[in-house]
């Protein structure tokens, strides 16, 4: 009968949970922050239960298979992202790169139409702690000899609509579950000798935490280590 449960198919939810399991195995120091980069991108990418199982097969709560999710309507937690889609604000709508660079990253509002044109250079619009100046947004990239980053957080919806010339553009974030409430991500547009990757990336408040989790509970087990508990006599 466990020989079936592998091959079913994974819902969103289930991915969600997987990646809380992989969270929290990094705050307690059983994963490092490459390979929990690693299987995090692999769980948004996962169809089915054995491709989330092998994620987590090795961690105390990943023995069995997620289970699956009810088909019973159950209210949501209210998502955050509401608070980063701005409806109505203008916004960054471009970023241009002639033999050099720009950055769009930090906290910025990108807007609803934002292009992007590389000459010899490069950009990176970093979305990860940016607002949206609408739930859809279109990034326009226009690329020769050059290259265009894009960086999501987890949860968006990503969709790639580009054609590469002698280029390409990077499609493997596409398909992954988006968040309730999430913003949409479209790239588009047209690389010629050059390219325009898309990666999902954790913000880089929640990698600091986790990075401080992990250094926090190896001083303390450094502390239990080096003053064992004194036997009664």
């Amino acid at each position: 009968m466990t020989e079936e449960l592998p091959a079913l198919r994974a819902s969103d939810a289930d991915r969600e949970r997987v990646a809380e399991i992989l969270r929290d195995a990094v705050a307690e120091g059983r994963l490092a922050m490459e390979e929990f980069d690693e299987r995090l991108d692999a769980a948004y990418r996962a169809r089915t239960y054995r491709e989330l199982e092998v994620l987590t097969a090795d961690l105390p709560v990943g023995a069995t298979a997620p289970a699956p999710l009810s088909l019973r309507k159950e209210s949501a937690a209210p998502a955050p992202w509401a608070e980063r889609i701005v409806d109505g604000a203008e916004g960054s709508s471009v970023g241009l790169a002639f033999l050099g660079g720009f950055q769009r990253k930090g906290r910025w509002t990108i807007g609803r139409r934002f292009t992007a044109a590389c000459l010899m250079g490069g950009g990176e619009i970093d979305l990860r702690e940016a607002d949206f100046a609408g739930s859809e947004v279109v990034v326009s990239c226009w690329v020769l000899m050059g290259g265009v980053n894009v960086v999501v957080p987890p949860g968006v919806h990503v969709e790639v609509r580009g054609v590469g010339i002698m280029g390409g553009f990077d499609a493997r974030e596409e398909g992954a579950p988006g968040e309730p409430g999430a913003p949409r991500v479209i790239v588009r547009g047209l690389a010629m000798m050059g390219g325009v990757g898309v990666e999902r990336k954790l913000p880089r408040a929640e990698k600091r935490r986790l990075k401080e989790e992990q250094r926090r509970l190896k001083e303390e087990q450094r502390r239990l280590d080096g003053h064992p508990r004194k036997e009664l006599d």
